[in-house]
């Protein structure tokens, strides 16, 4: 198998962690090819961003960036820096031999190290009024730490469902902007941590409604109201709302491995150090293995923690296709840049 035909770094993903890596790869002279996925997971290439309105908290924006703006710019520099974009969706990988397959329906690819950043969407419960077409982004939400210090938010009342320790966390942060904030319960108890329900529990601007649900979110251009029902009388009333925040988890995005890289008991890939997994030139960055921070800044710095191994990368020996690298014939090429 001629090498000419292999690449050398493919990335599967579009947010800010994929970008990152294709940055740096390309400056590299690693010739990236990058998979931006076509409205995969039900969202634009750019990932979750591209749902968002402004975004307030990454740097170099002191007025702010709308968040489909600042991804096609992240666009724009990773092609600059040489990456080849294609606006297909991952549908499988093969990481048993070497080189790596990854497919599409438009085309199959070999390529010497893999690089996964498909992040991982919000759940959302199929609410009236909450949809994309609806109220969401207008009130309607899934990250209290993205959207919660929004003009609208500002002393007025927001509820937030879930029961779990995110759903505390989220509930607890946004009592900095709230008047009030309600958290909606399908049960009779939370399922967060005892810290974490204590902390909500014993804090003087929320309320838990405990075996409720909200059954409908109101408003025209922005939320104003939702609809919740005790799910032990039947009973509905509508309450006043200017945010409403889903934190019933994240799933993420990575059901393309069919199972070949380890997960922990919420599916995100485990890395072994950095961006580094099980499998010699497979990398994993981004949502898609953090389920605790989930910021667009950093996703983009997990990027950066990549190292691409395999002398083969640059042409200096020949691989044996089918046969796996092995270590003495590797050497480790750091993608660090000096400022």
């Amino acid at each position: 198998m001629s090498e000419t035909n292999i690449e050398k770094v493919v990335i599967v993903g579009s947010g800010p962690a994929a970008h990152t890596a294709a940055i740096y790869t390309g400056r590299a002279q690693l010739n990236p090819v990058m998979f931006e996925g076509f409205m995969a997971g039900n969202v634009a290439a750019g990932g979750q961003l591209t749902t968002t309105t402004e975004v307030e908290n990454f740097p170099g924006f002191p007025e702010g960036i709308m968040g489909p703006e600042l991804m096609e710019r992240m666009r724009k520099q990773s092609i600059k820096c040489g990456t080849r974009i294609f606006t297909e969706t991952v549908n499988s990988v093969d990481l048993s031999l070497r080189p790596f397959v990854v497919k599409t329906d438009e085309r199959s690819i070999k390529t010497w190290s893999i690089i996964v950043a498909t992040g991982a969407t919000a759940k959302r419960d199929p609410i009236p009024g909450t949809g994309d077409n609806e109220l969401w982004n207008r009130g309607v939400s899934a990250c209290a730490v993205c959207d919660g210090a929004a003009p609208i938010f500002r002393n007025k009342p927001i509820f937030v469902i879930g029961g779990g320790d995110s759903a505390c966390e989220e509930a607890h942060f946004l009592t900095r902007y709230a008047s009030k904030v309600y958290i909606v319960h399908r049960r009779d108890e939370l399922r967060a941590s005892k810290i974490m329900q204590l902390r909500v529990q014993e804090h003087e601007k929320i309320e838990i409604l405990y075996s409720h649900k909200v059954t409908r979110a109101i408003g025209e251009d922005l939320l104003r109201a939702v609809e919740v029902e005790d799910l032990k009388t039947g009973k509905k009333r509508e309450m006043p709302a200017n945010g409403l925040f889903f934190a019933i988890g994240h799933k993420p995005n990575t059901d393309f491995l069919n199972g070949q890289l380890p997960t922990d008991d919420q599916g995100y890939l485990i890395s072994l150090k950095g961006s580094e997994t099980t499998i010699e030139g497979v990398f994993v960055a981004g949502d898609c293995k953090d389920k605790k921070y989930r910021q667009a800044i950093t996703a983009a710095g997990s990027g950066v923690k990549l190292k691409i191994r395999g002398a083969n990368i640059f042409g200096n020996f020949q691989v044996v296709p089918g046969e796996p690298i092995s270590h003495q014939d590797t050497l480790v090429i750091e993608l660090n840049e000096h400022l």
